[in-house]
Parts: structure tokens; C-alpha cells; sequence
């Protein structure tokens, strides 16, 4: 039985699957529990995917869907909210505005740049950029608490031209995770990294073990899929890896908790 707590529809800008088509293919893949969490990334610098959220109707198909597909699976009402230094007061007011079972904090920015581009790394060592780009989270996620779990926590994995050594920055990743830890906080493991070919595991295999040896349980399991066909994407092999980390249980979510 799966549970995956990161996926989207049409109603983000990098999708244009509906939630019906998403939800037959949770219940195809023998998932229990799906958490639709639609981007929302108030300030994202690429005027081409503003990512932005019609609220209402968002609100209105989750409802609508919840009800539509109860007894076939639990349809999680979430969000993915996109966390940038200006936009902390964005990101509250739409946090608090309707009672999401889950909310993804995720950083796809720092420093007002995105990430794909490639402009953050600009002029930089491997170890600068780590360096920056983690330091930017930990400042951020000091100053903003509305959300549940850190999403797809080394992303800059994905786009970075160079993979700093974990040593380079670890001390600046246990105090992110010794953060969440203390306040109620989790990550996820992310599997959309066996569909982009990074190197290891979201987040990778040395962050998932000194998450664990501070005490850290709290960590759900997301596709991050966008289409059907990458719902509960290699969740066999997840389970039996966070489970070989020596993680115990797989977190679900109502009301925030």
C-alpha cells in the first residue's frame, strides 16, 4: 500500500493533466492515499511559467474530486508552495487561506534566480554554490513556517554543472534538517530523480542518513509527477530503500498533521 504525496495537474503551469486522469492512475498503481499539490510560486522570475493558482477552482476540483472518488482512494488536499526571501507574506496569506491536509515547501529559486536556468551558478565554484544555495534555504525556512514537508530537498543536484562533496556543505544540511526536526517539520523522498537521471536519490542517500541519525522520522514518499504515467514512480523500490535507512513508518497527513 503507497502513499504518494507529491503530484500535479493542469492546475500547474508545467502540466496539463487532469486531476480525474491522475487519480485513476493512483488507484491503477495501488495507492491508498494521493496528495494533489499543485504549484504555487508567487514571484517566479520566468515570465513564460508564472505559476500561479486559481485558487477557487483549485479548491472547488479538490473538493468536488475528494467527494467523487472517496472509497477508491483518499485524495489529500495539498499545495506546493514555491519559497522565495520577498515573497514570505505571499506564500502565508495562501497557506492559510483553505485547510490543506499537506503543504510542500519547496525552493525552486534562490537568490531570485531559478534554478534551471543556470544563472546561480554563474561564476562560482562547486563549493560556492552549494554553500549559497543551502544557506539561502536555511535563512528562508528561519523566517517561514507554513508548511509540512520540505519538498525534493537537494534539488540543486539537478541542475548544478558540478556536484560539490557532501563535506563541502554538510554542517549547513544538518542545521536544515536539525530545524525541521524542532519544529514538527519532515522531508520527502522524492522519486522524480530516477526520471531526470540525477546521480543519487532526493534527497541523496548522505541527507537521508544524517536525517535519520538526528532523530528524524517524519518523510513521505512523492512522485512529483506531472503526468499519469509517472504516478507512484518506483515507490517499490523507495519503501524498501527508506526502510533499509532504518525508517519506520511513511508519514500521511490531515489537517496539517
Amino acid at each position: 500500500m503507497f502513499y504518494d504525496y507529491h503530484t500535479h495537474t493542469f492546475f500547474s503551469d508545467d502540466s496539463d493533466a487532469p486531476m480525474t486522469l491522475m487519480l485513476d492512475a493512483g488507484i491503477k498503481n495501488g495507492l491508498a492515499e494521493m496528495a494533489i499539490t499543485d504549484h504555487y510560486d508567487p514571484g517566479y522570475p520566468d515570465p513564460e511559467f508564472p505559476f500561479e493558482l486559481d485558487f477557487d477552482e483549485y479548491h472547488r476540483q479538490l473538493e468536488e474530486k475528494q467527494e467523487e472518488y472517496r472509497g477508491r482512494i483518499r485524495l489529500v488536499k495539498g499545495i506546493e508552495i514555491g519559497i522565495q526571501h520577498d515573497q514570505l507574506d505571499n506564500c502565508r496569506k495562501a497557506a492559510k487561506a483553505y485547510d490543506y491536509d499537506y503543504i510542500i515547501g519547496s525552493f525552486h529559486c534562490a537568490c531570485a534566480e531559478p534554478l534551471y536556468n543556470g544563472h546561480f551558478f554563474d561564476g562560482k565554484t562547486a563549493r560556492q554554490v552549494y554553500e549559497d544555495y543551502y544557506t539561502y534555504v536555511l535563512n528562508n525556512l528561519k523566517k517561514y513556517d507554513d508548511f509540512c514537508n520540505l519538498g525534493h530537498m537537494n534539488i540543486i543536484d539537478r541542475y548544478a554543472p558540478e556536484i560539490a562533496p557532501f563535506s563541502d556543505y554538510s554542517d549547513i544540511v544538518e542545521a536544515i534538517l536539525c530545524h525541521l526536526i524542532e519544529n514538527g517539520h519532515g522531508i520527502e523522498l522524492n522519486t522524480s530523480s530516477f526520471r531526470y537521471n540525477m546521480k543519487d536519490t532526493c534527497p541523496s542517500e548522505e541527507i537521508l542518513k544524517l536525517y535519520r541519525s538526528l532523530g528524524g522520522e517524519i518523510i513521505t514518499t512523492g512522485s512529483d509527477a506531472h503526468y499519469p504515467e509517472h504516478v507512484a514512480y518506483h515507490f517499490r523500490f523507495a519503501y524498501e530503500y527508506l526502510e533499509s535507512l532504518g525508517f519506520r513508518y511513511i508519514a500521511s497527513f490531515r489537517q496539517r498533521k
